[in-house]
């Protein structure tokens, strides 16, 4: 009777979400304001099989909906729970404002809510959040297992957290040749220094395309997956606090 009890507890502290399968637009409060994020929860979540949490970063003039719309499908079939929030700017993330702090709000926000797996949180970012994605990438090598991006690449001014990062976080960077804004050298760069430090970097470099991340979302998104789902952390997570100049 106990073990029935337990079951049927744990579909109820799921099946509301699930039952729906769409993405909902959630509110939270962190740092005094309040914050806006997308979620995605799939029908095909198991409740006694914790998920993977895909926390996805959104490129400039754009919100976290523009990018759990594109990964929707891919996450139904892996059953994976998608997390788009929305920069406090919508023109670009920042830090301190965007994160660590508020991702490691968010993330911990949904595992007290959902089977979510705490050594699999990974990030997913396109053009401005590529490059948010990099940094909390590096600030909380610890805490997110690995991190996956399109058309992105490290400001110089960051290069400094390479050396700062605890855990060489795998990191995957897709990038088309014909991109304005991150051309190959620069996203060279960044691989280049990022292997420099130790860090397994997996760069592919697409012929023929530019920026544009939209109409091709499922192959990129594919190609981010095949390398995050392999990646585990191999201690519980450890998340870093910061001391900001104000």
């Amino acid at each position: 009777m106990k073990l029935h009890l337990l079951l049927v507890s744990l579909l109820l502290f799921v099946s509301p979400v699930l039952a729906k399968d769409d993405i909902t637009k959630e509110l939270m409060t962190s740092g005094g304001k309040t914050r806006v994020y997308y979620l995605y929860v799939p029908s095909t979540l198991k409740p006694d099989t914790p998920a993977p949490l895909l926390v996805c970063l959104h490129g400039s003039n754009r919100t976290g909906v523009t990018l759990v719309e594109k990964w929707k499908e891919l996450a139904k079939k892996e059953g994976i729970i998608l997390a788009g929030p929305d920069a406090s700017n919508l023109q670009g993330w920042g830090s301190p404002q965007d994160g660590p702090e508020f991702l490691h709000e968010l993330v911990e926000s949904l595992k007290a809510k959902y089977p979510i797996n705490p050594k699999r949180v990974y990030l997913f970012g396109h053009s401005s959040g590529a490059i948010f994605g990099l940094e909390m990438s590096l600030m909380e090598s610890q805490y997110f297992a690995a991190t996956a991006i399109h058309a992105g690449a490290l400001l110089k001014d960051d290069m400094e957290l390479i050396g700062m990062a605890k855990r060489k976080i795998p990191i995957s960077i897709q990038v088309g040749d014909s991109d304005d804004y991150f051309p190959l050298k620069v996203v060279r760069e960044t691989r280049d220094a990022l292997t420099k430090g130790g860090f397994s970097v997996e760069l592919k470099e697409i012929a023929g395309h530019d920026h544009w991340y939209y109409d091709q979302a499922a192959k990129f998104n594919q190609t981010a997956w095949d390398f995050l789902k392999k990646v585990e952390l191999e201690a519980a997570p450890a998340y870093q606090k910061y001391k900001w100049n104000e």
